[in-house]
């Protein structure tokens, strides 16, 4: 693991490690739903779980976890609309439309309920589909997700971690996207979405019955600690978890702890299975 300098082992939380290498799978692809082709691919059996990454990033992001979970798991793996392999069409982004594409999906995969491990935007994507689509949807990890605009830090694009992300994502763009030159005109739609959505109230959240956990790291560069635990507080029976000595990328600064997280989550769908 690399660490910038003058930054300790100990101090996980101030490093960017390097995005996992992508899943190797002969099962998944591009195909055509809700006027983009979305990509996604899938690894092994068992109840479906669907991981989401975060704004800007793509799918290879999480590929640790499905590593981690393909043995008792089927897993599917998505790159959002204009994220990554997918392309995007002329409507504005919004998470309404993100969900709108991860149903789809599950209608061509033949999944009448998953699972959803999401992180930030993935997350926020996640509790979309609980309140929209509740017969979809079996649970949601949230973590890193705001459900209100004023959740987030307003300075959090200065961070050198989050910046150094932003940094990667615009690279890793121009190596992924059908539209590599369009990075800057992406991230331009990307910003519109974070500056007004998603503004959820108190109704809304509470209108949520999947098991749902709200999850963060101890040092989360975007998402302010009282808005985590109001989210926590304001979704039926949801539980909080903050994660140690981390930021809002912990499923790259300590994947072991993240995935034994996501495992024992998800073992509640395991025991329904018996």
């Amino acid at each position: 693991m690399a660490f910038a300098p003058g930054v300790s082992a100990e101090e996980l939380w101030r490093t960017l490690p390097p995005t996992p290498a992508p899943i190797g799978s002969d099962h998944g692809g591009s195909i055509e739903i809700n006027g983009i082709h979305l990509f996604y691919t899938e690894i092994g059996v068992g109840p479906p779980v669907v991981l989401l990454h975060g704004g800007l990033a793509n799918s290879d992001y999480l590929a640790d976890q499905a590593r981690a979970l393909e043995s008792s798991y089927r897993v599917i793996l998505v790159d959002s609309r204009g994220h990554g392999r997918s392309t995007r069409d002329q409507r504005p982004f919004s998470y309404d439309l993100m969900a709108d594409d991860v149903v789809a999906l599950l209608d061509h995969l033949r999944i009448g309920r998953a699972a959803i491990v999401g992180w930030s935007d993935g997350g926020i994507v996640g509790l979309d589909l609980a309140m929209r689509y509740p017969d979809r949807v079996t649970r949601v990890f949230a973590f890193g997700a705001n459900t209100k605009t004023s959740g987030l830090q307003d300075d959090f694009a200065n961070n050198p971690v989050f910046a150094a992300y932003m940094a990667r994502a615009g690279r890793d763009y121009a190596r992924l996207s059908p539209t590599p030159n369009e990075y800057a005109a992406f991230q331009e739609q990307i910003d519109k979405m974070w500056q007004s959505q998603p503004n959820w109230d108190d109704a809304q959240l509470r209108t949520i019955h999947a098991p749902v956990w709200v999850v963060d790291g101890e040092h989360d560069e975007g998402i302010k600690r009282e808005h985590t635990e109001y989210m926590a507080a304001t979704i039926p029976r949801a539980g909080l978890l903050i994660l140690p000595n981390v930021s809002h990328f912990a499923f790259l600064q300590d994947p072991l702890f993240f995935n034994d997280a996501i495992k024992r989550f998800l073992a509640g769908d395991l025991e329904r299975q018996r």
